[in-house]
């Protein structure tokens, strides 16, 4: 069972984050030449493409698992130990 949910869009940015850091760790080493100005044209694409993933993927399931998590929650909760609406009065 998965710890936590799976979010594509962060997948998806830190990907192109890798992408930027591995041009320049090659530019540091001497292994390529990397413009300074690459950095910028990376970043917006990775932050478009993932916004874009996570628009998606809450399209998908944003909705359902909303209406999962309510649905358990109202199930966990037990009546018996709560105690906000106790009418009880200290005297």
């Amino acid at each position: 069972m998965l710890r936590h949910e799976f979010h594509p869009g962060k997948l998806v940015l830190g990907l192109f984050l890798l992408i930027a850091a591995i041009a320049y760790a090659g530019d540091a080493g001497g292994i390529w030449d990397t413009p300074w100005f690459m950095a910028f044209p990376l970043l917006l694409a990775g932050l478009l493409l993932g916004g874009a993933a996570a628009a998606v993927s809450y399209g998908i399931r944003g909705r359902s698992s909303a209406r999962t998590a309510n649905r358990i929650s109202d199930r966990t909760t037990d009546r018996s130990t709560d105690r906000s609406a106790d009418d009880s009065t200290d005297a």
